[in-house]
């Protein structure tokens, strides 16, 4: 299985070590985000790196929905729970929750299968910060801070209509950005398409958080940051 060096696993329990999450996070997802960093003051495992476990040790269904309830830290203890439930949590050594899981329909074990499908769903949260975040950012003149920027996942689901491909694509087809004071919620809606043909949907929803008075100049700046992190991997 492709994701093998991103974590280890012993019984039922899994750890992932920082050095594992942040080379997933900038080898596997393209996601430059500090917090990802080893050392990082606020690390924490990728949120995407959680959801690829899941599909690996449970199978890829046709409808999934994964809520996110903590950030997992490095070399946490995680317990996978039995493989026939339709809903489970994921949940740490000290019953900490950390994802909630619902799925539905028929299951996928295919390794290429869902290893395409892990590659091609987080690759686009690479693309999220500089094409999708930082434009909607410009839109709505706000902004998350500069100096500590920090956006984090709320949910993903997505539905299959079959398990008829080899590889898959995501088109985003609509996005929404809601500020409430200082936290903004964003809405990611997207097409999953084969050979140009559409098979299936998403939906991922983020977390901006300590949003602020849109500044152009620190806007680029920021942008400028995360690519000058993915230009020296």
């Amino acid at each position: 299985m492709f994701l093998s060096p991103y974590y280890s696993k012993q019984d039922q329990s899994v750890f992932i070590a920082a050095q594992q999450a942040s080379d997933f996070a900038k080898r596997v997802a393209g996601d430059f985000n500090p917090i990802h960093d080893v050392g990082a003051k606020r690390f924490c495992v990728p949120g995407d790196l959680l959801f690829a476990l899941v599909l690996t040790e449970y199978g890829l269904s046709q409808n999934m929905t994964f809520q996110f309830a903590g950030m997992v830290g490095d070399g946490v203890e995680l317990c996978l729970p039995n493989a026939g439930e339709d809903k489970f949590t994921i949940i740490d050594a000290k019953n900490k929750e950390y994802m909630h899981v619902t799925r539905q329909g028929q299951v996928c074990q295919c390794d290429v299968q869902t290893a395409a499908f892990i590659k091609s769903y987080v690759a686009f949260s690479g693309l999220n910060f500089v094409h999708v975040l930082v434009p909607m950012m410009k839109q709505h003149q706000v902004m998350i801070n500069p100096d500590r920027p920090l956006v984090i996942y709320e949910s993903m689901s997505f539905h299959l209509d079959h398990f008829d491909f080899d590889d898959i694509s995501l088109h985003l087809i609509d996005q929404q950005l809601l500020i409430n004071g200082k936290r903004g919620d964003v809405t990611l809606t997207f097409e999953l398409r084969h050979e140009e043909r559409v098979i299936g949907t998403g939906k991922k929803t983020l977390v901006l958080s300590g949003l602020r008075e849109y500044d152009e100049e620190k806007a680029q700046q920021m942008c400028q940051n995360y690519q000058s992190r993915k230009d020296t991997l």
